[in-house]
């Protein structure tokens, strides 16, 4: 059976990042405890009505660290998990203590995923961020000896103001903390974000391609190999739960915002906390809206997300004439020459190159 998971949304900040369009608020702390309260009501109606257990369990935001370690715990044991679940929380480095993290591991939290996006004060302001490295040495080390047994640090490149010595710097950091995964994102520009609205401070795609490439220089040398283009990791500490979202498995969201998939159909619950807290009080339905992807478009969609993987795709899902024109940015699988995969240069063009597959209605089952 195909795995199943888990997403539960915190949409409280302290402060907000100028490229986040994420669902998020700074000014809804005292909606928390009742926030909480709707999120166990909310669990509590689907595993009465047969929600399977869980194999992956993502805690994310948002900040979920700005809840009482309590009352986080208090959400995360009425998840039904299967034996061996991964269960991870999202952590800002600023509010990460010993005694939060014991309290996580003893609900069951085995995964810890540091927000830290850079290592370089002047990036940090540049991005709307409140740590410092201090902070990030001291969550690092509150989860060392907190026995949980795997960590990612978070990064993000291409901000305005970062130079490649800024980034080569950051990498460097957070691979002597030794963790086990990182994800190295390029900052993207989000319509809606105060950062679409000032043109001077959007990234660079020359300045972006050096720091990938960079990024993956240093971070296969140390051991952490890419198993997708945003992600390295060590052997055995792959994030499960990003590969539901991969590999279309079914996933179920709790929270304001947050998304559900079904067998290809995918559906969301209303965006604000004020809103879902009334719905649930009131018993009304908190779906705000879905869609029914086709079998067409769910298997091309499929294609997509394997491209982006160390698995890559079947050979076939390219014309021949096509794989010739893209030599350099695919090759053939090493353990399979059935399939073909992303160069490093070829990640760099994920989206390019993904719009050359065949349509799925040509490859049949």
């Amino acid at each position: 059976m195909a795995g199943f998971g888990v997403y539960i949304h915190i949409p409280f900040c302290a402060s907000k990042c100028d490229y986040c369009a994420f669902a998020t608020w700074t000014d809804r702390g005292h909606l928390i405890g009742a926030y909480v309260e709707a999120l166990r009501t909310e669990i509590g109606s689907a595993v009465d009505h047969g929600l399977r257990l869980a194999d992956t369990f993502f805690i994310g935001g948002g900040t979920p660290t700005l809840l009482d370690p309590e009352e986080l715990a208090s959400v995360v044991a009425v998840i039904p998990v299967a034996a061996g679940a991964e269960v991870t929380v999202e952590c800002n480095p600023d509010d990460v203590t010993v005694e939060m993290l014991n309290i996580y591991r003893d609900a069951g939290v085995n995964r810890i995923s540091l927000g830290v996006q850079s290592m370089s004060a002047h990036v940090l302001s540049s991005l709307g961020r409140t740590h410092d490295q201090r902070n990030v040495e001291r969550a690092v080390g509150a989860i060392k000896q907190s026995g949980i047994a795997s960590f990612n640090l978070d990064l993000i490149y291409g901000a305005s103001g970062e130079s490649l010595s800024d980034w080569e710097q950051t990498l460097q950091q957070a691979l002597a903390f030794e963790p086990q995964h990182i994800s190295a994102y390029g900052l993207t520009v989000e319509a809606g974000t105060p950062l679409a609205t000032q043109p001077d401070r959007h990234p660079d795609d020359d300045d972006q391609a050096d720091k990938y490439e960079l990024a993956d220089e240093l971070l296969t040398g140390a051991g952490l190999a890419n198993y997708e283009v945003s992600n390295w990791s060590k052997l055995g500490h792959e994030s499960r739960h990003n590969f539901l979202y991969w590999n279309q498995d079914d996933y179920r969201g709790f929270g304001c915002a947050a998304h559900s998939h079904e067998a290809g159909r995918r559906w969301w619950n209303v965006r604000t906390p004020d809103r879902y807290i009334e719905l649930l009080s009131r018993g009304d339905s908190l779906e705000a809206a879905s869609e029914q992807l086709d079998a067409g478009s769910r298997r091309l969609e499929g294609l997509q997300l394997g491209l982006r993987t160390r698995s890559g795709v079947r050979r076939e899902a390219f014309d021949e004439e096509v794989l010739e024109e893209l030599e350099g940015l695919l090759v053939p699988h090493p353990n399979d020459s059935e399939h073909v995969v992303l160069t490093r240069r070829g990640r760099l063009m994920a989206n390019e190159v993904s719009m050359r597959l065949r349509g799925w209605d040509e490859l049949g089952d």
